[in-house]
């Protein structure tokens, strides 16, 4: 018995072999969604140093969420990796500012 649906429409019908193929067209929040759940090889991971670590989900405006992306291919990484470098810097700002 075949696995998968090939040759098959959504509606789980076969289409006819003359039907003309539909224009895959990306769909970008899922391809932005499978982007973030995939892990980078160049980001640290828990098994090089953070020992246990925690994932949170960051909502941005769209104008922002470009903004990042372009910085980020600017600088050859992940939008992840820079938003993960800047709360970093970040709070060793903050752990100095408590310092003094």
């Amino acid at each position: 018995m075949p696995i998968g649906s090939l040759g098959r429409s959504k509606s789980g019908r076969h289409r006819p072999a003359d039907a003309p193929e539909q224009e895959s067209v990306p769909d970008e929040e899922l391809t932005s969604y499978l982007a973030a759940l995939a892990p980078d090889s160049d980001n640290e991971t828990t098994a090089s140093g953070f020992g246990s670590s925690q994932v949170y989900q960051l909502r941005l405006q769209l104008m922002a969420n470009e903004q990042l992306k372009e910085l980020a291919a600017e600088r050859q990484t992940s939008p992840q990796a820079l938003a993960t470098e800047w709360v970093m810097q970040r709070l060793e700002w903050e752990a100095r500012q408590r310092g003094h």
